[in-house]
């Protein structure tokens, strides 16, 4: 895993939008300046909305790190939910992309910081919507966001959707991922994976890793200035803080993801008995179909033209519509 002023409300013309639908440019108060996003889908105020949170890093309200990522898997889910009924906002995170202006660095932040913002975009699209709640969805590391928005203070929240989102520690998930990227035969694997070690042993015990001489990649990944929030998300456990829900959870996981696995659906699903659990078969992190094989699966994280996997949008649309209704026993609105 690679490594949020009463709000404006802007109404600006957006490229082609389909017929019957809406989207605009949309504004939430942010802790130096404002917080922006997209907000997509049909017209009307009784359709329900979901926020979608993006994953780690410089990851954008498309679900996009360019150059290496551009497989749009938010913006391709914020359509098919639009041609759904369903009301989207995809927004980018504090101090990057269209939210550059909302924090001056955006590596002084928190989990809890990060759902400070979810809450702000709750109050914005209650307001803008006229909904009694509102949907998260968050996409990998988003997902971490949503559970912690929701476990702060769950008011105002319809449920989560859990796109591809840890089960585990990332401590473990770091390892793991850094065991299988590393080919066996690769002279520095073992220097590489002792280095690893190290630093997550410090930074997992609350202190600060000197990572000058180590790997190259290692050093970027866990560079200094990225530390403080590593050591906040080290922290966490995301099996204790989903069972700490009692809103609707959708957790939707590809069996081919080389990020997060289906043991980490599993986990949450363990940790929360009533939430619904989706498998996709042959679908990595993106949500696209993908081989197995390694470079094949992480060439469709850079083609934006690949579509969803089949059964991806469905899921979400399914439980959204489903938690909506007030006869659904699982209604938060009912």
């Amino acid at each position: 895993m690679r490594l949020l002023l009463i709000a404006a409300l802007l109404a600006l013309p957006f490229a082609l939008p389909p017929v019957g639908t809406r989207a605009a440019e949309i504004e939430a108060p942010g802790p130096e300046g404002a917080l922006r996003g997209t907000l997509a889908g049909p017209v009307g105020t009784d359709a329900p909305v979901v926020l979608m949170i993006p994953g780690s890093g410089t990851s954008d309200r498309d679900g996009n790190q360019l150059p290496h990522i551009r497989a749009a898997t938010l913006r391709l889910l914020a359509e098919g939910l639009g041609a759904r009924g369903i009301v989207t906002a995809r927004v980018d995170k504090r101090g990057l992309s269209g939210s550059s202006e909302a924090a001056s660095d955006p590596e002084a932040v928190t989990l809890a910081d990060y759902a400070d913002d979810a809450r702000a975009w709750i109050k914005v699209l209650r307001e803008k919507t006229g909904v009694s709640c509102v949907w998260i969805l968050g996409h990998s590391e988003g997902g971490l966001v949503a559970l912690k928005a929701a476990t702060v203070d769950a008011d105002g929240i319809c449920g989560l959707l859990l796109a591809a989102a840890p089960g585990r520690p990332l401590g473990v998930l770091l390892r793991e991922q850094f065991q299988q990227g590393l080919p066996e035969d690769n002279p520095l694997r073992q220097p590489t994976l002792d280095a690893l070690e190290t630093i997550l042993v410090k930074l997992e015990a609350g202190q600060p890793a000197d990572v000058s001489g180590v790997n190259p990649q290692l050093a970027a990944i866990f560079r200094p200035s990225v530390q403080p929030f590593l050591i906040d998300l080290l922290a966490h456990h995301p099996a204790k803080m989903i069972a700490q829900v009692t809103l609707p959870v959708l957790i939707l996981q590809g069996t081919r993801d080389l990020q997060v696995t289906m043991n980490d659906a599993e986990v949450l699903a363990a940790a929360c008995p009533d939430a619904r659990l989706v498998r996709l078969e042959g679908v990595n992190h993106m949500f696209k179909p993908a081989p197995a094989e390694r470079e094949g699966n992480l060439a469709a994280y850079a083609d934006p033209d690949l579509p969803l996997a089949d059964g991806v949008v469905a899921a979400v649309a399914e439980t959204v519509l489903d938690g909506t209704d007030p006869t659904s026993p699982r209604s938060p609105v009912q």
